[in-house]
């Protein structure tokens, strides 16, 4: 492929130029090559290490966490361990947004069910919507606290 500019990583990763620099001068990549004028030039290694961090922050995983992934994928096998208990600990938080989210989705759907059923003059499907609604207040406030 060649040397990259950094308009190009940045469309090839899905980052942004900014986040490119960013992470450069945080040190999660690099350093990167420079052109006689000292302008960013992006070799494929560099690539493949922007588009797994983008992939990480993507899923929420922050500086640090990314600092250590990138360490301990220089490292390799001996990290193994070390990786896996890192992704796993984020997957365990996503696994826990996601079940907050289905209970915001819940939530609003049987609010709309109400408005719905109101909408209409129903009051047999309003009485239904409210129970299911007060039924769910607990878990939502549940959720909100965490």
């Amino acid at each position: 492929m060649g040397l990259l500019t950094i308009q190009d990583a940045a469309s090839r990763c899905g980052l942004s130029e900014p986040t490119l620099r960013y992470y450069e001068e945080v040190g999660l990549i690099g350093p990167i090559a420079r052109s006689s004028q000292g302008h960013r030039r992006y070799r494929d290694d560099d690539i493949d290490t922007l588009q797994a961090l983008a992939c990480l922050r993507a899923m929420g995983v922050g500086i640090e966490d990314m600092r250590t992934y990138q360490a301990n994928r220089r490292v390799g096998h001996a990290k193994a361990r070390d990786q896996r208990d890192l992704l796993l600990r984020h997957a365990q938080r996503v696994r826990a947004e996601m079940e907050t989210l289905r209970v915001h989705l819940d939530y609003l759907e049987a609010k709309a069910a109400l408005w719905d059923a109101r909408h209409r003059h129903d009051a047999d499907d309003e009485s239904k919507a409210n129970e299911r609604v007060q039924g769910m207040l607990p878990l939502l406030g549940e959720v909100l606290s965490r």
